[in-house]
């Protein structure tokens, strides 16, 4: 059984960092596209960062691109999303994802993400 399970959000202030880590068990990931969405209150979820858990190519968002990094630890199937310059409208729950089926256009898809963590709260404070 696939199980995704995020740690490291909290409550910070805008300027600040933080770490999200998202810990993955159950299958080997080769091949899988592992990501980071979040959802802010009443709002959709929206996709933040992807990377090709095999070859390591990375997606960002427009929002976050040079701000936040995706990465990933193969011995440890360990998924980070390193947060630098926060902002107040990066509060939301964020979200970590695994797919199988995320190609090219549709690694921004949140449909085509089979796993999906519990998600952990990031509150930034101006």
């Amino acid at each position: 059984q696939v199980q995704l399970v995020e740690s490291g959000g909290g409550l910070v202030q805008a300027g600040e960092s933080l770490r999200l880590s998202c810990a993955a068990s159950g299958r080997t990931f080769s091949g899988y596209v592992m990501g980071w969405f979040r959802q802010a209150p009443g709002k959709e979820r929206e996709f933040v960062a992807a990377i090709s858990w095999s070859g390591g190519r990375t997606y960002y968002a427009d929002s976050v691109k040079g701000r936040f990094t995706i990465s990933g630890d193969n011995a440890k199937i360990t998924l980070y999303l390193q947060m630098n310059s926060l902002k107040v409208e990066d509060t939301a729950v964020y979200y970590c994802a695994g797919s199988s089926r995320a190609v090219g256009i549709y690694v921004y898809a949140a449909a085509r993400y089979e796993y999906w963590g519990q998600g952990t709260q990031v509150t930034v404070s101006s």
